[in-house]
């Protein structure tokens, strides 16, 4: 009995140093793969980039690692960890903004959910699933974003605001726009003060179409300018 007391307190010790172990390479491996997403996002300047998606997939596994430990392989072993589903969407929610006609970052907020869901994985050991999931995640934002915009021609919304003492002007850039493809005039508004007319409207088409307005708003007026842009590409 005398011998068993050092025995029990090595495999203490040793138990100790195991689950610090363990927990620690899981937490690297979530800050990895949520760092690795995150590159992608800061390299587009979107609200949620490197720090912050490093941080949201490292907070993940951490809440899943203690939702184990406390809970030590009992019945409640998920309870804290399924409230990281309730508590990511609340900031998912925070990143999506609305102005006028246009709605961004909706794709940021799926890729935080996202985010966190390969946190909670390499917090539950599950090594390889979130190491897919990070690559499917990298290649869907990389590889189908351009597929979006080049292949099937995705269209954003661009408000535009032209100013000219002639009203046939500026309705002749709204005939022209209204002939061609997978064009849409929203919010479209005319006002006249002090002798010259300006004109207000929000322009959801393709990058072409985008481009060869801003071309013809500097060819043939002196005073315009694009009052907001949101692009695709970015999200």
């Amino acid at each position: 009995m005398h011998d068993l007391f050092p025995f029990l307190d090595k495999a203490l010790h040793a138990s100790v140093a195991t689950t610090t172990g363990m927990a620690a390479q899981r937490l690297i491996v979530a800050a990895l793969l949520g760092g690795a997403i995150g590159v992608e996002r800061q390299l587009k300047h979107r609200p949620a980039g490197l720090r912050t998606n490093m941080f949201m997939c490292f907070g993940s596994a951490l809440f899943t690692v203690i939702s184990s430990l406390m809970a030590a392989g009992g019945p409640e072993d998920t309870r804290i960890a399924a409230q990281v589903v309730t508590g990511i969407g609340f900031i998912g929610a925070g990143v999506i903004l609305r102005s006028g006609a246009t709605v961004q970052g909706v794709t940021t907020a799926a890729t935080i959910f996202v985010v966190a869901a390969i946190g909670m994985c390499a917090g539950a050991g599950l090594m390889f699933p979130a190491l897919i999931a990070t690559i499917l995640v990298i290649f869907g934002l990389l590889v189908l974003g351009v597929l979006e915009q080049h292949v099937f021609g995705r269209t954003y919304p661009t408000a535009y605001q032209a100013v000219s003492t002639s009203v046939d002007d500026l309705y002749a850039i709204l005939t022209g726009l209204e002939h061609g493809k997978h064009i849409r005039l929203l919010d479209v508004r005319l006002s006249r003060h002090d002798g010259s007319s300006q004109i207000e409207f929000t322009l959801d088409a393709q990058q072409q179409i985008h481009d060869q307005l801003r071309q013809k708003l500097s060819s043939e007026f002196d005073c315009h300018k694009i009052v907001s842009f949101s692009s695709s590409k970015q999200e």
